[in-house]
C-alpha cells in the first residue's frame, strides 16, 4: 500500500513533466505527418524557454499577466525560428536532419548570447515565482497539453486539412495531383511543429526551474521525437508514450521515498528516461509505421 501511495503522490509531478514532453511530441507528430522530419524539436524549446524566462524575468513585478505572456511569446519565438528549418527543408529541399542538427546547435549559442546580453552570464536571473499547481496540484500545463492532444486528433481525423496533411507524408506526388499545394501543407506543419515545441519549453522553464540554463531542455526535445517514434505517430499512442517518459522522470526525482529501489544509485534513476529513449528507438528501428514520404524533400517534378 505504501508503495501506491507514493505512486500516487507522484502523479502532480508526473503530469508536469508528461505535459511539456507531450506538446513538443504532438507538434513533432503533425510535422512528420506531413513529411518533414523535425529533429529540431529540442533546440526550439530551448528558444521557447529562454523567451518565457526572460520575458517573466522581465515583466512579472510590472504586469499581473506575464506567464501567460511568457508562454504566448515563448510559442511565437519557436514558430518564428521553425521558419529555418521549413526554408531549408522544404525550399531548398536540404537534408532535414543536418538543417534540424544546425538549429539545435544555433540554438544553444544563441540562448546564451541573449543572456549575456541581457544579464551579463550565461543563463537569466532567477525570476520571484513560476506558475502554481491548481486543484488536486495539477498544473494549467496538463489541460493545455491535453487541449492540443484532443485538438490535433480532430484535425488529422476529422477535418479535411488533416487528410491533406497525410497524404503529404504518405504520397506527395497524388496530393499534388488533386490540385493540394503540398509544399503549403508542410510549411504550416513545420510552423505548428515549432510554435508547439516553443510552448512545450515555456511550460518546461515555469514550472520545473526559476531560470532558463542551457541544461534547462537536457534532452527533452530528443524525448519527444521518440515519444513520436513509440507510439507510432498516433495521438493516442503518443499519449502513452509521453507518460511513459515522463514517470521515468518523475521516478528518478522521487527515488529518495520508494525504499525497495534505495539501493540503486539515483544515477540509475536520472539516466532511465534517456535509456527507454535508446530502447524504443532501438525496438521500432525496422518497424514500418512512419508515414512513407517522411525526411523525403519534395520534387513537383517526380512522379
Amino acid at each position: 500500500m505504501a508503495f501506491f501511495q507514493i505512486i500516487w503522490n507522484m502523479l502532480p509531478s508526473t503530469f508536469m513533466i508528461v505535459s511539456p514532453i507531450l506538446i513538443a511530441a504532438v507538434g513533432g507528430m503533425i510535422c512528420e505527418r506531413s513529411g518533414v522530419v523535425n529533429i529540431a524539436l529540442e533546440g526550439l524549446m530551448a528558444i521557447g524557454a529562454m523567451t518565457a524566462a526572460v520575458t517573466h524575468v522581465l515583466l512579472e513585478t510590472k504586469i499581473g499577466f506575464s506567464i501567460p505572456l511568457a508562454l504566448g511569446l515563448a510559442a511565437l519565438a519557436g514558430c518564428l525560428f521553425s521558419l529555418v528549418h521549413a526554408f531549408a527543408a522544404i525550399t531548398l529541399r536540404a537534408d532535414q536532419v543536418i538543417s534540424g542538427t544546425g538549429i539545435n546547435l544555433l540554438a544553444n549559442g544563441l540562448t546564451l548570447f541573449v543572456c549575456q546580453l541581457l544579464f551579463r552570464m550565461d543563463r537569466s536571473q532567477n525570476y520571484r515565482m513560476g506558475m502554481k499547481s491548481g486543484l488536486f496540484g495539477i498544473y494549467p500545463t496538463v489541460w493545455i497539453a491535453l487541449a492540443i492532444l484532443a485538438a490535433s486528433w480532430f484535425m488529422l481525423y476529422k477535418r479535411p486539412w488533416g487528410l491533406r496533411l497525410r497524404a503529404a507524408g504518405e504520397h506527395p506526388q497524388a496530393l499534388a495531383s488533386a490540385g493540394v499545394n503540398v509544399i503549403r501543407i508542410r510549411y504550416i506543419a513545420v510552423l505548428i511543429s515549432g510554435l508547439l515545441a516553443g510552448l512545450a519549453g515555456g511550460c518546461i522553464v515555469l514550472t520545473q526551474d526559476i531560470q532558463y540554463t542551457v541544461s534547462t531542455i537536457n534532452g527533452k526535445g530528443f524525448i519527444a521525437l521518440a515519444a513520436v517514434s513509440f507510439g507510432r505517430w498516433l495521438p493516442l499512442g503518443i499519449l502513452g508514450s509521453s507518460f511513459l517518459f515522463g514517470m521515468s522522470s518523475a521516478l528518478a526525482v522521487n527515488i529518495i521515498n520508494i525504499k525497495g529501489l534505495q539501493f540503486l544509485p539515483s544515477e540509475f534513476f536520472n539516466a532511465l528516461p534517456y535509456l527507454i529513449t535508446l530502447i524504443t528507438l532501438v525496438l521500432f528501428s525496422g518497424k514500418d509505421y512512419a508515414p512513407r514520404a517522411s525526411g523525403q524533400p519534395y520534387d513537383k517534378g517526380k512522379s
